[in-house]
């Protein structure tokens, strides 16, 4: 540990949400195969998307795009548009309610999103390549662990 790192428990915990805020988007432009700033802005919606998809939670319309990413309606309708625009979302006709337009991912967007995974693997080994193996399988463990009790808390 060098001087500027927290030595005590509560050191620790007290710089947890400092360290999140460092975290970036854009750490991952610098590692091979870059993507633009624009498609990993763009791999926000797609992932909202392809994760109601995978886990069959019905139909995902621009309203639960909004509340998952916990932006404005209308900020998540741009972001929508310019991803259909892109060619990487399509829009339907939702079978439940036909007035509603729901969200699908297109060919493109599920390339683009395998891209994005590869991308991010490929960063965290970048990142993590001077840590032990077991050093890297404890913080993906416990990275995942975080992430399902935050959504857990935000489905409450």
């Amino acid at each position: 540990m060098t001087r500027d790192e927290p030595v005590t428990g509560d050191e620790l915990l007290n710089a947890v949400g400092p360290a999140f805020g460092k975290l970036r988007r854009s750490s991952l432009l610098d590692v091979a195969d870059p993507m633009s700033p624009k498609d990993l802005g763009r791999t926000l919606v797609l992932n909202v998307v392809m994760e109601a998809e995978q886990r069959d939670a019905g139909e995902v319309t621009v309203g639960a795009v909004a509340e998952h990413l916990g932006v404005d309606p209308s900020v998540a309708s741009r972001m929508v548009s310019d991803s259909i625009k892109a060619g990487y979302l399509v829009r339907a006709a939702s079978q439940q309610d036909g007035r509603r337009t729901v969200l699908h991912l297109s060919d493109e967007g599920r390339e683009l999103m395998a891209r994005f995974r590869r991308h991010q693997r490929s960063a965290f080994e970048y990142i993590t390549a001077e840590w032990s193996e077991q050093e890297r399988l404890d913080f993906a463990r416990l990275m995942l662990k975080y992430v399902a009790s935050q959504e857990a808390l935000r489905q409450r």
